[in-house]
């Protein structure tokens, strides 16, 4: 991937591919390509083609996609599926089709068995039933694993490369409670707490289950170190994480000292856990030479400058 290789990162308004597109400009690649929802819709198959036919992308980083938390994954889980399963296809086809080098696709680790042996393995996928309250987003990204070794399997190619980052934060997340992800729920709701002066927060489920959690600037600088790396991949998925993982409550104390609230934290266990824990085993991707370099703490507290900067005072 050379500095003037045409890069097309699609969804690079996100919280991944935000951060992509800044780690590419900071290392002088100067001919990325980015386009909005508005210009090109990423579910229609003639106008994914009629793109990649005339941009001709040499890399795709393939950021674009619906994601939510619990709420929104049981609320709307045919328009999760359909979405996330045509764009991924579109994308696929067409690379394949105009002669894409290597792209990069980005699954998630609700596609392995809610009940895994911990910390979890890239060859325990499929072996057991997945949690129910993401089944169909899973399913859209499991499918968008089997596509990469497909692709590579027929047509004698590592063209496509299926990472698997645990839950990822970062600035440019989703903070609106129906459709976030944990951490940023977690981080909106202790926020507008402080700001309006409350006791208590009462946040969702036990607080038992645990999560690893990967910041945005991480996954952003493991993609672009695969891309430059791909003839060293196999034709399988890779995890992506820190190898630390943390209770929910765990967490919302982190969260809690740094947007400094004062106030108690309360649980309301008549609402879902979900999974029980979800650890990755990062080993395989790891050993290729490749290791985060930001804790926690410091990816929160730059997720909630941001948050606080971008986020309107709405308690």
């Amino acid at each position: 991937m050379f500095k003037d290789s045409k890069i097309y990162v699609a969804g690079h308004t996100g919280l991944l591919g935000s951060a992509i597109l800044k780690r590419l400009k900071s290392e002088g690649y100067r001919n990325i390509l980015t386009i909005t929802h508005k210009e090109l819709d990423l579910i229609d198959q003639k106008s994914v083609e009629d793109f990649f036919k005339k941009e001709q992308p040499e890399y795709v980083f393939l950021c674009a996609g619906l994601t939510g938390g619990i709420i929104a994954n049981k609320t709307y889980p045919a328009t999760f599926l359909h979405t996330n399963i045509a764009i991924q296809d579109n994308i696929f086809q067409a690379s394949h089709t105009y002669n894409v080098k290597h792209l990069i696709f980005y699954g998630s680790s609700c596609v392995y068995p809610k009940n895994c042996l911990q910390p979890i393995k890239e060859e325990y996928l499929l072996t057991g039933e997945i949690e129910d309250t993401s089944d169909a987003y899973a399913a859209a990204k499991i499918v968008g694993i089997i596509a990469c070794k497909s692709y590579n399997n027929q047509y004698k190619t590592n063209r496509f490369i299926a990472l698997i980052p645990n839950s990822m934060y970062g600035p440019m997340d989703n903070f609106d409670l129906e459709n976030s992800h944990v951490l940023s729920a977690l981080i909106k709701k202790i926020h507008e707490a402080k700001i309006g002066g409350w006791d208590k927060v009462i946040l969702w489920g036990s607080g038992n289950p645990r999560r690893e959690f990967i910041f945005s600037k991480d996954v952003a600088d493991a993609s672009v170190f695969a891309m430059k790396n791909a003839g060293r991949f196999q034709n399988t998925q890779y995890n992506l994480g820190t190898g630390i993982d943390y209770s929910i409550r765990e967490l919302a104390e982190i969260v809690s000292r740094i947007v400094e609230f004062k106030g108690e934290i309360e649980w309301d266990t008549g609402k879902p856990d979900g999974a029980s824990r979800k650890l990755l085993d990062s080993s395989k991707f790891l050993n290729l030479g490749w290791k985060p370099s930001t804790t926690l703490e410091e990816g929160l507290k730059t997720t909630y400058g941001w948050y606080s900067k971008n986020i309107p005072k709405t308690a």
